[in-house]
């Protein structure tokens, strides 16, 4: 099983003790190292077009992530609405969790957010998402994570870091190909794409300048 570490352990490991200097340049050609596995990745495995073929074909697509993976789980809902319809973020306040496990209907799909150290939320509300009929695509860090043995279609990347948090750069790489293979071939997307930027505009949502 993948070695499971904390952001104290992290910091202990990675930050405490090293100068600014040291640091930054540490964490920067660290990054640079995970940028380019992440497009190798992404250049030779087909799991991020399988899971947008699961979004697309979807009749509602839900979005869920506790913890800090709430915030990705949101920014993919944000990405998929501007061009699909029935996309819902599983957020706790307009739309909770038991809202969508007592009303599951074929065509459903979850796409669950699960980063470590894994919420137990997202592993409990994923896993009876599945029992009760669902499918379930996940977006994790680890081939052993919770949840990669009962997911229809699972994105794996890696989140390595110098630095006490661990990297974002994988992730949100993984979520912006998700999102534009999953609209590129969607039916109606650019008409929907179209038909915001009208509305927006309508609504004066956005600064035009002086």
């Amino acid at each position: 099983m993948t070695s499971r570490t904390t952001p104290a352990d992290r910091f202990d490991r990675n930050v405490q003790r090293r100068s600014a200097r040291v640091l930054k340049q540490r964490v920067l050609d660290q990054q640079r190292a995970e940028f380019d596995q992440a497009l190798e990745w992404a250049a030779e495995h087909e799991s991020i077009e399988h899971a947008a073929g699961l979004i697309v074909s979807a009749r509602r697509r839900y979005l869920i992530g506790y913890g800090k993976s709430l915030s990705y789980a949101s920014l993919l809902a944000s990405d998929l609405s501007a061009g699909l319809s029935g996309v819902h973020l599983v957020d706790g306040v307009p739309l909770r969790a038991l809202d969508v496990l007592s009303d599951i209907r074929q065509g459903d799909l979850l796409v669950a957010v699960s980063l470590e150290r894994y919420r137990r939320e997202t592993v409990e509300v994923a896993s009876a998402y599945v029992r009760h009929g669902g499918d379930l695509v996940l977006i994790t860090d680890a081939e052993d994570a919770p949840l990669t043995g009962v997911a229809a279609a699972r994105i794996v990347v890696g989140t390595g870091s110098a630095s006490y948090v661990k990297s974002p750069t994988s992730i949100v790489l993984a979520l912006h190909l998700l999102a534009t293979l999953t609209i590129a071939s969607a039916k109606g997307a650019g008409r929907r794409l179209r038909e915001r930027d009208e509305l927006a505009a309508e609504l004066g949502l956005y600064w035009e300048g002086p």
